[in-house]
This record gives structure tokens, C-alpha cells and sequence, in this order.
């Protein structure tokens, strides 16, 4: 397992934005894929949206043109920019992580979660 970090949740009205932020730590060889899900109550878990290393990110069609997800320089930190935030996108939302920790260990790693609520 690798920690993951996250910050950034909290309460929001409609219409409103947040910015989460999920940092690994420790050794790492390679992460390949960081991303996030989400669970609200009475729900599984879902996908947000994820980003790997060749560029390519994945969005859930609930929050396409509205989440923009992104990774800084030095690749251990994925931001998940949320606009238009509607009553719906209220969840916890959990940060991923798949990498390997040698050129033959995977791992793959969650978050604690971090909440959103969308409520005027």
C-alpha cells in the first residue's frame, strides 16, 4: 500500500466549485494511474475520473464538461477541479492510485475520503 493524501472537500452550494487534491508518498517505481471515485450513501462506489501516463483521462458521464482532472510535475499528486457542483455530486469522494513499487510489484492504493457536499 501506498499513503495516499487527500484534501479539499468540505460544503458547497449549487452551481459552486471545489478543488480536491490526493498526494502519494513513499517509494514508488512508477505510478501508472491515479484518479478518483466516489460513493454516496445507499450507493457503490464509482468512478470520477482517471488519468494515466500516456495522457489519457477517463470521465464518468454524470461529471463530463464539468470535473477537469489533472497531475502535477512531478506526477505523484492528481488534482480533481469540480465546477458546476449539483446536489448529486454529494459523496465521498476516494482517491486511487495503481503503480508498482519495482518493476514487478504492483500495488494498488486508496484514500481515506474526503466528503462533498452539495446543499444550499
Amino acid at each position: 500500500q501506498v499513503p495516499l493524501v487527500e484534501s479539499g472537500g468540505g460544503l458547497v452550494q449549487p452551481g459552486g466549485s471545489l478543488r480536491l487534491a490526493c498526494t502519494a508518498s513513499g517509494y514508488i517505481f512508477v505510478l501508472l494511474v491515479m484518479g478518483w471515485y466516489r460513493q454516496a450513501p445507499g450507493k457503490t462506489r464509482e468512478l470520477v475520473a482517471t488519468t494515466s501516463n500516456d495522457g489519457t483521462s477517463n470521465y464518468a458521464d454524470s461529471v463530463k464538461d464539468r470535473f477537469i482532472i489533472s497531475r502535477d510535475n512531478t506526477r505523484t499528486t492528481v488534482y480533481l477541479q469540480m465546477n458546476t457542483l449539483k446536489p448529486e455530486d454529494t459523496a465521498v469522494y476516494y482517491c486511487y492510485a495503481r503503480g508498482r513499487f519495482t518493476a514487478y510489484e504492483d500495488f494498488d492504493s486508496w484514500g481515506q475520503g474526503t466528503q462533498v457536499t452539495v446543499s444550499s
